[in-house]
Parts: C-alpha cells; structure tokens; sequence
C-alpha cells in the first residue's frame, strides 16, 4: 500500500517493499506424569479424554504443542513444538503408565526447555499443561516454569494424599481436579 499511496510509480526505486512480521504462533508444552501410581483408579485413562480435547483446542488455535512424558526412569519427549494434529491420537491411544515417578526431572526439564524457547523467540505466548497425580515425595526444589501453566490433578480413589495442590502451589500454577472438570 505504501508504493500506491504516492500514486503510480515511474520507476523500480519508486517501489516500495514492506514485509509483514507472520504471526507468532503459541506454544503449548504438556508434560504428563505417566508413573504406575497414575494407572490406579483409571486416572491416566480419564485424563487422555481431557488430554484430546486439549489437542483439539491447539489444533484450532493453530499452536505448536511439545509434549513430554514422566514415567519409568527419567522425562522423554515425544515431539518437540509441531503443529497440533490428528497424528497426536495414536500416540495417545498408546499412552500407559508404569514405574517410577521422574516428575521433577521433568519438570526442570520443561523450564529449561521454555526457558531456551523464549530466547530464540521473545514474542510467542507459551502455556504448559502438568497432567499428574502429585504423588512425589519431596517438593523441595520446584520453581515456577516462567510461563502461564495448569496443573491437572488427576488423583483419584479413596485413598488421597492431596499433594496436586501443593505442586500447584510450588509451580506457580493455576489448579484443576478432574473430577471438577466437564464431561464430554
């Protein structure tokens, strides 16, 4: 618009060049805590309803999603900041627990990782999502992971330490319990 705003040009340097910035596209990290503790009572399994539903939403969103699962001996990636898509559902119909629980490793993990994304790219929103049952037995060490995150407490059966809130708490994190979220 800036070359035709001076009307017709004569000639090429009369032309005018302004590239738009695209837009940053939001990162979504979820980092789920796969220990054996989270089989019990089916936690895992009522938690994969709300993790597609959130796959859903970054799909429309148009975000990049990381994902990082804590289970057995240490914290592995699953992907690493692509485009939300239908691909994610076998992965997640795949999703089991067992061993021990890695959370924190993983967790310093995910603030290392949020920490190098924000240096190479100053402008993108970046939101985590813990999916765990806080069964840890120390929360000596946890600091917030430098970005708007959620945990999703899916602690179920009689039996409750109630240590989500407490993670929450230590995370900087806005709190949920699944139980308190809707049915689909």
């Amino acid at each position: 618009m800036a070359t035709l705003a001076k009307g017709r040009p004569r000639s090429r340097a009369a032309l005018q060049w302004h590239q738009g910035l695209a837009p940053v596209t939001p990162l979504w990290l979820v980092l789920v805590d796969a220990s054996a503790s989270t089989r019990r009572n089916g936690s895992l399994a009522r938690a994969k309803g709300f993790l597609q539903a959130l796959f859903d939403q970054a799909y429309r969103q148009r975000a990049r999603l990381a994902l990082l699962t804590a289970s057995g001996t240490g914290a592995q990636w699953q992907r690493h900041g692509l485009k939300a898509s239908a691909a994610l559902t076998p992965w997640l119909d795949g999703l089991g627990a067992g061993g021990g629980t890695p959370l924190l490793e993983a967790l310093e993990e995910a603030r290392g990782w949020l920490a190098r994304q924000r240096r190479s790219r100053p402008g993108q929103a970046q939101r985590c999502v813990v999916v765990t049952d806080g069964r840890l037995k120390s929360l000596q060490g946890l600091h917030a992971l430098g970005c708007e995150t959620l945990l999703l407490d899916i602690e179920l059966g009689s039996v409750r330490l109630g240590k989500g809130r407490q993670l929450a708490q230590a995370l900087a994190a806005d709190y949920q319990h699944l139980e308190g979220l809707p049915e689909r």
